[in-house]
């Protein structure tokens, strides 16, 4: 087994699936549930980019109802404020991939403390994780809302490493988003990248310390 003294996974995207959000916006608009969920979601990454760049935060669930509406802008679709509610609500309910929960359970029953370190809010990043019933997984919930500032900035992974309590070179970061999975390893993170499309890492000048398809295959090197 590696000598990790904890493991720190990304949210969105690692854990869970933002594309879970996909279904109901096909019931909600016909035709358009991909193309919203898939440009919903660039949109809330450039959305924490900008506003982190310009000193301007808002909490996540913001971020992410500002993004749904230009979406719905965007693809030509009326949005009535009911429906950005209860579209928005679906990023609290997001369903975890299907491997997730034996993943951790693996990684837990070898005593690695586990955390979370997102970009999602306290409550949002609990609210995910408590409507998914996974609780018992993590001894840390990290939210950038603690530094004000969102991911990829070097103040959000210095949150982590402190509250994980270990040294940065001790703790191996989880993320299935390359630009994360770049920033994380210039910090000094070991980095496992979770790229699930098979596609080619960022280029930003980092290497991640492992690839792998999915978490089952993360936790397999781990417990290697």
């Amino acid at each position: 087994m590696k000598s990790f003294r904890g493991i720190v996974f990304d949210l969105y995207g690692t854990l869970y699936d933002v594309h879970s959000v996909a279904g109901i916006c096909e019931q909600a608009f016909p035709g358009k549930g991909a193309a919203m969920s898939q440009l919903w979601r660039q949109k809330q990454l450039e959305y924490t980019w900008l506003r982190t760049l310009m000193d301007k935060y808002v909490n996540f669930e913001t971020v992410t109802d500002d993004a749904l509406r230009f979406t719905c802008a965007a693809l030509g679709l009326m949005l009535e404020d009911d429906m950005a509610r209860a579209l928005g609500d679906l990023y609290l309910r997001l369903e975890p991939h299907p491997e997730t929960a034996e993943a951790l359970h693996r990684l837990k029953d070898a005593g690695i403390p586990l955390g979370i370190i997102s970009n999602g809010s306290h409550k949002s990043i609990a609210q995910v994780v408590n409507n998914s019933s996974m609780g018992w997984a993590f001894d840390e919930l990290i939210s950038v809302e603690d530094v004000q500032v969102f991911k990829p900035h070097p103040k959000v992974y210095e949150l982590a490493e402190r509250r994980m309590g270990h040294g940065r070179d001790q703790i191996l970061f989880v993320s299935g988003n390359g630009w994360d999975a770049s920033a994380a390893s210039l910090f000094g993170f070991p980095v496992c990248w979770t790229n699930r499309n098979l596609g080619p890492f960022d280029v930003l000048g980092a290497t991640p310390t492992v690839v792998t398809e999915d978490l089952t295959a993360m936790a397999d090197w781990v417990l290697e």
